[in-house]
């Protein structure tokens, strides 16, 4: 017989409590630990007990030890990495998601998920401007939203080129010609890895990391002419060449936009297959003032974001979407016999995803998107670009504080003179506690990067931030000599 709910009752009320608390303490917490993870280990670790702990103390245990190593990501005063906070909405679904417990693999046994998650991304089509034919899957994050978009593309690529994939594998294969831009996200790299397609071509880019339009129209034409010479290789064929062109919504320094009208055209008149990585700046297509950065992306073949950077619904949801059904459903898709299918031809979840058995990650961005609406979204997202430009401006007026890029979206950049400078403050903020700012090299320098990612992020959030850098600042100037 089913347990009901009486075995769970203690441990999730437990949960709330610890929830509620961590919730409550954000606005006044230090953001970044309190203690390593080699100092916590001892609590965690250890012989396996030989008996157990009543589940709702495993709860309170588990809280009340990893407290002090937590990060308060969901704190508006988290600018690190790339990383949104999580809309109440989208938390309570995710929730609910844990508790109902189904393997979201199959339209047939699962068809609540199944139905919540197709209707949520037919909004994200509607969102964003991208086609109403394409297929959309949920998966674990942007890294894997690419990877499953450029899985979509070798299928075609090769199909196109008279290449069965399924059958003969990539040993003998056309060689797809990647190209990418200089200023990819690694996570470009690490897709093509996983796809076993090498290294990519890399396009020149701009100031801002945009790619060169022209450049890469000339790439396109050097493999064009490769592909023509007498010496071409023995499993080149006569035809065009496999290609797939990578974009970018959103440089990870400057926020940037790659030209996505020139270079999707240029791309399409050699026959290439475009991605997009839009990892958190597709989203600017949903606010009608910033939609213009996306001109023309609705003309590539697939793209990828992640609904938990701007959207912010909890981690595990990124998205992928691919213009081309089969050649999505044929890269991912399985067909054991033991696998119910639904005859209505929308095609099972699973069939859209690298995984069988997943968690039902499509209902917190149902969730999100219910709750916020399309004016809900568009604000949210304005809000945050709003807020990085308040930031960009009053960190400007502080001596000795570089902007380095064109603040056109989420992003900023600083630098503060010479390496070891900018290497000071960076540390000196992560230390104080109040922000977290991330650091990294962007041209050559030293940088401290700045993400407004979260919903909750406002004008006293900003105003810290400005402070805490510009005391970082002076401390370190202090102490050189």
């Amino acid at each position: 017989m089913s347990a009901g709910a009486e075995p769970y009752r203690e441990a999730l009320a437990a949960a709330v409590r610890h929830a509620i608390r961590w919730l409550e303490s954000q606005p006044h917490r230090r953001v970044g630990p309190q203690q390593a993870a080699k100092e916590l280990l001892a609590a965690f670790d250890g012989e396996l007990p030989q008996s157990g702990m009543a589940p709702a103390e495993v709860v309170d245990y588990l809280a009340s030890h990893a407290e002090p190593g937590l990060m308060a990501m969901p704190s508006g005063r988290f600018f690190g990495w790339v990383i949104g906070g999580t809309l109440p909405a989208a938390m309570a679904a995710d929730w609910l998601v844990s508790s109902w417990d189904q393997n979201s693999a199959m339209r047939y046994a699962t068809p609540a998920i199944a139905a919540i998650e197709e209707a949520a991304g037919n909004w994200l089509l509607q969102l964003l401007g991208l086609p109403e034919e394409s297929d959309v899957g949920f998966v674990t994050g942007a890294t894997m939203a690419n990877f499953t978009g450029m899985a979509a593309a070798r299928w075609r690529l090769l199909k196109d080129a008279g290449w069965n994939l399924d059958r003969d594998g990539l040993f003998g294969a056309p060689r797809i010609h990647c190209i990418v831009g200089e200023e990819r996200h690694e996570t470009l790299d690490l897709a093509l890895r996983y796809l076993g397609m090498g290294s990519p071509t890399v396009v020149p880019a701009d100031s801002q990391g945009r790619i060169d339009a022209a450049e890469l129209d000339c790439a396109l034409d050097r493999i064009a002419l490769a592909r023509s010479a007498p010496s071409s290789g023995p499993t080149e064929g006569s035809g065009p060449a496999p290609i797939l062109v990578c974009l970018q919504a959103g440089n990870v320094h400057s926020g940037a936009f790659d030209p996505f009208a020139a270079a999707i055209a240029v791309s399409k008149a050699h026959g290439a297959w475009v991605h997009v990585d839009g990892a958190f700046g597709l989203w600017a297509a949903a606010v009608p003032e910033l939609a213009g950065l996306t001109t023309g992306v609705e003309g590539a073949d697939s793209w990828a974001t992640d609904a938990h950077k701007s959207l912010n619904v909890p981690y595990d949801c990124g998205i992928a979407v691919v213009r081309d059904p089969q050649a999505l459903r044929s890269a991912m898709g399985q067909h054991a016999s033991y696998l119910l299918q639904d005859a209505d031809g929308s095609g099972d979840p699973s069939h859209k995803v690298p995984e069988l058995s997943r968690r039902a990650r499509g209902v917190p961005v149902w969730a999100a998107l219910k709750s916020l609406g399309r004016d809900g979204v568009a604000e949210q997202v304005r809000r945050l670009a709003t807020s990085a430009a308040r930031l960009a401006e009053k960190l400007a007026a502080i001596d000795g504080v570089e902007v380095l890029n064109d603040v056109g979206f989420t992003q900023i950049t600083l630098a503060f003179g010479d390496d070891a400078t900018t290497r000071g403050v960076a540390a000196r903020v992560i230390a104080d506690g109040t922000v977290w700012m991330s650091g990294s090299r962007w041209h050559g320098r030293d940088v401290l990067r700045i993400s407004v990612s979260n919903w909750t992020t406002d004008a006293a959030d900003v105003a810290a931030a400005v402070e805490a850098v510009k005391v970082a600042l002076e401390t370190v100037r202090r102490s050189q000599p």
